[in-house]
């Protein structure tokens, strides 16, 4: 048995590869031309499109994983089928349940390689791909550092300690440095927070600060005040914050963990990184699941010598799952479903749907 299991995986791993390699191509090419929309501003060229997808890779992978998983496994398993292979295990004894277990020892180990794309190099490649283009489109003028995100406008340094995620541009912790044209420092501010107040039409979009606190500095003294709100007139873009925002995907999951109970204190909407976490979850668990699915798939295709039935209806089956997934993310925020309920529905759904099927053809 462990001679069949390691024949088994060794063509599931091949076919699988061939599909992860098929689906990044098509999914990097149409990503590129998405960013091809940004061409142009600031510094942001080809060269740094090109690392920016190029960045985002494992992001893709890990979220094409469970389809690539389907496809893949369907052609080896066709092709196990194709060459009467399958007829000859099942002629010497070996049970579709025992079959479906052999498939399960490559879903575990495929689904440990998940894990490593989502918490591990996902998250770090995606902080990369934002910085890189966060710096590209402002000209340098914006870091992200240890200690929240640096902006320059002209003789004003501006330290935000965190960008809050949601429509409505907020921010918290905010120092701001003015310089003289000697560059001295004349005014040191400080706020608890603030926001970007959108233009409408019939007022012009507006910076507010929160808590705020300036100090004059001279020569030879200085003077402070402090108010509640107080209007803020610089030249950043709001955009380039936005650029900044902490995204659900750029997280693994303990740092989601920790966000989400961040948002909650801070009384931040958490819906869209709840439903992340989630994902995260049960992306392990689907790439198993359909690996499991294309085994009744195989069975009852072989059976009329009709594979190519079963490879089309698991290019569907994978489609369907992968749209599912990202649609119920509006479907979440639209209808207020439970996060879990939204990211765990899809692939429970492909389970019960693969065990009823295993059951028609054991």
């Amino acid at each position: 048995m462990k001679i069949l299991d390691r024949y088994i995986g060794k063509v599931l791993f091949r076919h699988i590869l061939a599909t992860i390699m098929v689906l990044l191509s098509l999914f990097t090419f149409v990503s590129f031309i998405d960013e091809l929309n940004e061409l142009d501003r600031g510094r942001y060229g080809v060269f740094q499109v090109l690392q920016y997808v190029i960045l985002t890779i494992p992001k893709t992978l890990y979220e094409v994983f469970p389809m690539a998983a389907l496809i893949g496994s369907i052609l080896g398993l066709s092709t196990l089928a194709r060459d009467s292979e399958l007829i000859v295990m099942r002629a010497a004894g070996v049970s579709i349940v025992r079959i479906v277990f052999s498939v399960v020892k490559v879903g575990l180990i495929l689904a440990v390689v998940a894990m490593v794309m989502g918490e591990i190099i996902s998250p770090y490649t995606e902080e990369r791909a934002v910085e890189i283009k966060a710096e590209s489109i402002t000209n340098n003028s914006g870091r992200k550092g240890d200690f929240g995100f640096w902006l320059r406008d002209d003789n004003t340094y501006v330290n935000i300690g965190e960008i809050l995620p949601g429509q409505q541009l907020k921010f918290l912790r905010v120092k701001i440095f003015e310089f003289d044209e000697e560059n001295f420092l004349r005014f040191l501010s400080s706020a608890k927070g603030g926001e970007y107040q959108a233009a409408t039409p019939t007022a012009e979009g507006r910076w507010l600060l929160k808590g705020l606190r300036r100090t004059m500095i001279d020569d030879e003294s200085s003077a402070a005040d402090e108010v509640e709100v107080a209007g803020w007139t610089t030249n950043l873009d709001p955009q380039i914050l936005r650029i900044y925002q902490v995204k659900p995907e750029q997280l693994s999951i303990w740092q989601l963990q920790e966000y989400i109970a961040h948002l909650s204190l801070n009384k931040q909407e958490t819906a869209s990184y709840e439903l992340e976490f989630w994902s995260k979850v049960m992306t392990p668990f689907a790439t198993l699941v359909m690996l499991i699915l294309a085994v009744p798939f195989v069975f009852k295709d072989a059976r009329s010598g009709n594979l190519g039935r079963s490879l089309f209806s698991g290019i569907m089956i994978g489609l369907a799952f992968f749209i599912s997934n990202q649609a119920f993310s509006y479907f979440v925020t639209l209808f207020n479903i439970p996060p879990f309920i939204g990211a765990s529905l899809p692939t429970l759904v492909v389970f019960l749907i693969s065990i009823a099927m295993i059951r028609r053809i054991a």
